[in-house]
């Protein structure tokens, strides 16, 4: 037998060098810095889905909608639970292009974008920062076969996107790819297509970095303001369901997943996931005798049943699902209650990728120290809007409009009861008193209202 001063040593000098080993591979993937302590700049995968509230998603609580690809992301990284979209379409991706509110920028009338903000995007701030960028899905910010290069505008060198009101977006759909009508679509799922068109992209580009925004059309309902009916799915009568549609949105982030795994980019890219609003009230789910026939949507969370909010200003129109993941930067399984409004985006992703800000003044907020070192963000409130006239300011609690309607969002979600501003104490006062002031700023910005939105 060997003497126990000889076996203690042995066992000492393992558990050293695998201690060592652990360290040396935990800082390596925890860090990514560079040389000057900095953390690297890391390609961006921006996924941006289309009408759905946080109640769809597993990783949130919710029930009915299977979402194992989302729900993997999430621990795989971090959860934002108070982040916050505008309630429509629109106005979010303005909003989170530009950095400013809408009513900041005049209002873009529906299917408009500033002209003279096209040069001040995050696609531009980092196409200048040395990134290159694409597009694919959903646009919605003109009419593209009247303006083809509009994206490329803006900052994106490529782009594959279906024409809003112009032909079907998702079964033998009509796509504008770098500004031409792509042909032969016959049979194709654009889901697919646009998930192909950026993997093909990264996969061009992999040896610098680059911004990908993934601009889903998932979980709209079907175009329904064109000539003809758009095609149904493939064998049946009907168009897909919400809950057929949760499942496909899930389907695509996996493949996306998939593909940059297999191009070995994983650990050196953040993908940003969030939604533009919340999960409509109905859905299109038939086309009969000349006309559209609608569906509710409701959905099962936290022992309630909600219905749809998007276009409502409540939480479930506005607080939005919102994802954060980086292999070795962000720890996994981790929950973030920072408040973050769209307007961040901009200032955060230039930060991440060295890039100088637009010139304007912006209304966001950077809260990239709390993905590359998990500080927490600097916001104090929230902001969403409709349509410029009507919007409000939100802590983590409670929010007021500019009616000077208040409420506990915590205790009363759907907003039924108000809060007697006159018999505040607390928190609720405390809040109450930021909030006001930060309502008196906001209304003193120029507002136009836009078109009404659809």
């Amino acid at each position: 037998m060997f003497p126990t001063s000889f076996i203690r040593s042995i066992l000492t000098v393992a558990l050293t060098f695998s201690v060592n080993v652990a360290t040396v591979c935990s800082v390596h993937a925890r860090d990514q810095k560079s040389q000057s302590g900095k953390t690297e700049r890391p390609n961006i995968v921006f996924i941006l889905a289309d009408d759905v509230g946080r109640e769809v998603l597993g990783c949130y609580g919710g029930v009915d909608y299977p979402t194992p690809n989302l729900d993997a992301l999430a621990e795989s990284g971090a959860r934002f639970t108070h982040a916050y979209s505008m309630p429509v379409c629109h106005p979010s991706r303005t909003t989170l292009l530009t950095g400013c509110y809408p009513r900041t920028i005049g209002n873009p009338k529906w299917g408009s974008f500033p002209a003279e903000l096209e040069d001040k995007t995050v696609a531009q701030a980092l196409k200048r920062a040395g990134y290159r960028t694409a597009v694919a899905g959903k646009w919605q910010l003109c009419l593209l076969k009247k303006d083809p290069s509009h994206p490329q505008r803006l900052g994106f060198e490529k782009s594959s996107l279906f024409g809003w009101h112009e032909g079907a977006r998702y079964y033998d759909p009509l796509i504008h790819e770098n500004g031409s009508i792509l042909e032969n679509t016959e049979g194709m799922y654009g889901p697919d297509h646009y998930v192909d068109f950026l993997l093909d992209f990264m996969k061009e580009n992999r040896d610098q970095p680059f911004f990908a925004f993934y601009s889903m059309a998932l979980c709209h309902d079907v175009t329904d303001d064109i000539e003809e009916a758009v095609p149904y799915a493939p064998g049946r009568n009907r168009y897909d369901s919400f809950s057929e549609m949760a499942a496909q949105m899930d389907r695509k982030i996996g493949d996306l997943m998939t593909g940059i795994e297999e191009l070995g980019l994983r650990e050196k890219t953040l993908i940003l996931f969030t939604t533009d609003n919340g999960t409509p009230f109905r859905t299109i789910a038939r086309y009969e005798d000349g006309k559209y026939i609608r569906e509710p949507v409701s959905s099962q969370f936290q022992g309630m049943n909600v219905p749809g909010g998007k276009g409502s200003l409540n939480d479930w129109g506005t607080r939005v699902p919102t994802i954060a993941s980086w292999p070795g930067v962000i720890e996994p399984g981790q929950t973030w209650d920072d408040l973050v409004d769209f307007s961040d985006i901009l200032p955060t992703l230039a930060e991440l990728a060295d890039a100088e800000l637009p010139e304007n003044e912006l209304d966001g907020q950077s809260f990239a120290d709390r993905l590359t070192n998990n500080e927490a963000g600097p916001r104090t409130w929230a902001y969403a809007e409709s349509r410029g006239d009507r919007f409000f300011a939100k802590t983590r609690t409670y929010k007021l409009y500019n009616n000077g309607r208040y409420y506990n969002c915590e205790d009363d979600p759907f907003e039924k009861s108000p809060l007697d501003v006159t018999q505040l104490n607390g928190p609720a006062l405390n809040d109450y008193e930021r909030l006001r002031e930060t309502i008196e700023s906001l209304a003193g910005r120029s507002a136009n209202p836009s078109e009404s939105e659809k």
